[in-house]
């Protein structure tokens, strides 16, 4: 570069700074309304010349004192899609998130193509024209947002199709990203009308059991994921037929059995969060439908043991009819109010069906309800059946395959063992819970992580199992055996005396028969 042209540019930036400086000055001498006046005509001359369109996504939402979703996903979409381009970025842990994010700083410019189109995106921030008397939030003065940028010959495109796509990937990976939640129900009594989401309260969840560590027969483990796996994936195919896009898992077996660990297993797989209904703290049917209604997407519901949350059996309903004419006295002598009283604090069968599978069921998508049972038989028909309960899986009692598991967890065997052969004959005979499996493999220090030694305590324990089985059965046998000649004894006294009363009869008439000869 020549002398020439450096002292060019240097005449060019003087005369520049020269005529804002003049123009700060005169600034001061015009009037704030005339100043206005004079950008907002500038501005729309130049937005008439300019073949540029721009949307602005602002970060306030419709509801008070709430995040724009647009604005959340936008900033979710950016940071992925675009941050690699940016100059000037940002880190932050957001609220319920699991990893740093890293998006867009305020005032920087990002590129973004989509259909071969190119896009400019600003992130900005302003004065809020509102301020609070009481700042409940640091720096809500300030509202931040985003504004894109396009030529107007793709103004379709950008609203029809980009931002649609801007919106579905910004949801994708803010889910992605966010801290999975474990939910449960708060006493109505504590409910704000002013915070709806207080109906539940929620702790990260984390924990770590996956479909890897489960102890299962590898066969049923596979349906179960494939059968996930298909509904996760089947958004068009409900909506193609009609239904909700929602399935009920019914998981039953005796205690230990992995029930637990199996919910634990399917929120990891899907990513959802967990939401566990104390139903004993809902207070009626009301009640379960709005803790329905605040649930989110991509959620698993789940009642524990709902043979022993209320009573909602079958069994139930015929000790109504059986205890009839005793209610009826209890509700005589009861006073209208007290009695509407009970009556409303109670959540009846009709109720959680139609939480299942009711009209309120539909609210939302992407749902798994699950119940859990430590007998199956107890439950009411109608809350089990085909389409609330889609797939019944029983959770039974650990096999050879399900050992294998737990043995390359908690002791990092691979292959066979000199000891598998009996273990697996001894289980095949032995019913013994995953649970009391798990216990004697975990070595209680690091010196007693020997396989070996466990695995022989393991052969103990199913001996010892077996043994008390064998003992139970023959007593039950024997019990069985006594009651049969109790049974055997009584008949006999029956037919004694049957028989007895026979003779007597006989004796009866012949002395009858006698006193009619004698007075002939």
């Amino acid at each position: 570069m020549s002398a020439m042209t450096v002292d060019r540019w240097l005449a060019l930036s003087t005369g520049v700074g020269g005529v804002l400086y003049v123009w700060s000055k005169v600034q001061d001498y015009i009037p704030a309304s005339l100043r206005l006046y004079l950008t907002t005509s500038t501005t729309k001359i130049a937005s008439y010349f300019s073949p540029y369109l721009e949307i602005t996504i602002s970060e306030q939402g419709i509801e008070r004192f709430q995040r724009s979703e647009f604005f959340i996903t936008v900033e979710a979409y950016l940071s992925e899609a675009c941050a690699r381009r940016a100059r000037k970025l940002k880190a932050e842990l957001g609220k319920d998130s699991k990893n740093l994010q890293v998006s867009v700083d305020d005032y920087e410019e990002v590129t973004d193509e989509f259909s071969g189109t190119t896009l400019w995106w600003y992130a900005s921030k302003k004065q809020s024209s509102a301020r609070s008397l009481i700042n409940l939030y640091p720096g809500q003065d300030e509202s931040r947002f985003y504004r894109v940028v396009f030529h107007r010959r793709d103004r379709d495109l950008i609203v029809n199709s980009y931002l649609p796509f801007v919106l579905g990937e910004g949801r994708a990976v803010a889910i992605k990203n966010r801290q999975r939640r474990l939910f449960t129900n708060n006493a109505s009594s504590s409910w704000n009308s002013y915070q709806p989401k207080s109906v539940w309260s929620h702790v990260p969840f984390e924990h770590p059991a996956t479909f890897d560590t489960l102890a299962m027969e590898p066969e049923q483990k596979k349906a179960i994921v494939d059968d996930l796996k298909a509904f996760k994936e089947s958004k068009e195919y409900y909506g193609k037929v009609g239904k909700a896009w929602k399935r009920g898992y019914l998981l039953y077996g005796p205690p230990g059995t992995g029930k637990s660990t199996m919910i634990a297993a399917m929120a990891n797989y899907l990513d959802y969060d967990v939401y566990d209904l104390e139903l004993t703290a809902v207070k009626n049917n009301t009640e379960l439908r709005k803790l329905f209604i605040e649930t989110t997407g991509k959620s698993i519901i789940v009642i524990e043991d709902i043979d022993c949350s209320i009573d909602l059996t079958g069994k139930r309903l015929k000790g109504k009819k059986a205890s009839a004419d005793k209610e009826s006295d209890d509700e005589k002598s009861k006073l209208p109010g007290e009695l509407e009283k009970d009556e409303a604090t109670k959540v009846t069968l009709s109720g959680l069906l139609n939480f299942i599978d009711g009209l309120w069921s539909s609210c939302g998508g992407e749902r798994i309800i699950i119940f859990t049972t430590n007998h199956k038989e107890k439950l009411d028909p109608a809350l089990i059946r085909r389409g609330r309960m889609d797939k019944h899986i029983e959770m039974s009692y650990c096999r050879f395959g399900g050992f294998e598991v737990l043995a390359k967890n908690y002791l990092d065997v691979v292959v066979e063992h000199e000891m598998f052969s009996e273990i697996r004959q001894l289980l095949e005979e032995t019913d013994m819970s995953p649970a009391d499996v798990a216990e004697n493999l975990m070595p209680m220090s690091e010196k007693k992580r020997d396989p070996g030694e466990c695995f022989r305590g393991l052969i103990e324990a199913l001996k010892k199992a077996k043994e008390d089985a064998a003992a139970a059965k023959a007593k039950g046998e024997e019990a069985e055996a006594e009651i049969g000649k109790e049974k055997d004894t009584k008949e006999d006294a029956a037919a004694a005396k049957a028989k007895g009363e026979e003779a007597e009869a006989e004796i009866g008439k012949e002395k009858d028969t006698e006193k009619e000869k004698t007075s002939d």
